[in-house]
């Protein structure tokens, strides 16, 4: 969307603010990640970062609830229903994954693939969607379940976080303002 566009662009230029600069980026398989990253790259004078997409930080599958707005969902399963598959921690709608799942499918990807270049020294940028980078900031701020499905996460508002050599949040800056 437009909306979406512009919180791309606002993100690179706050990166950019920041004097960030990156060494590799990852990004999940889909399109709208991509995009995203891509507006960003351009805002920081980086449109030839070395990038890796994978679908391990795909979005959350929303199973049977794919495709339809909340109110069509609603009146098909119920308010009370269709609020606990979106805001529980372990219950799947239909045909789909929790936020337990997407943490199960996304974690082992950063720890295996991201974490390690990130312990070298690598500066890395990840451009994903809500709920696989709440699963990341679950793990990185050691939030309970309860904690992270309080936590909320601004678009297009980039979160820099720097780690100790064992992998644990040195620092970080929220940069939604």
């Amino acid at each position: 969307t437009e909306q979406g566009i512009r919180e791309a662009r606002d993100a690179g230029r706050k990166l950019k603010a920041q004097d960030l600069s990156f060494d590799v980026a990852f990004t999940s398989d889909l399109t709208r990640a991509q995009h995203t990253l891509k507006l960003m790259l351009e805002e920081i004078g980086q449109t030839g970062l070395p990038t890796t997409k994978n679908l391990a930080l795909n979005e959350r599958d929303y199973g049977d609830l794919s495709g339809l707005n909340k109110d069509d969902a609603r009146k098909k399963w119920g308010e009370d229903q269709v609020l606990i598959w979106r805001r529980s921690y372990d219950v799947p709608p239909p045909g789909g994954e929790s936020l337990k799942d997407t943490l199960a499918r996304t974690l082992p990807y950063y720890v295996q693939e991201i974490l390690p270049g990130v312990l070298r020294g690598q500066r890395t940028l990840v451009a994903a969607h809500g709920n696989s980078l709440r699963a990341l900031i679950m793990v990185l701020e050691k939030l309970s379940p309860e904690q992270i499905l309080k936590r909320e996460l601004a678009t297009g508002a980039p979160v820099v976080y720097r780690l100790n050599a064992d992998s644990t949040v040195a620092s970080k800056v929220d940069l939604a303002g």
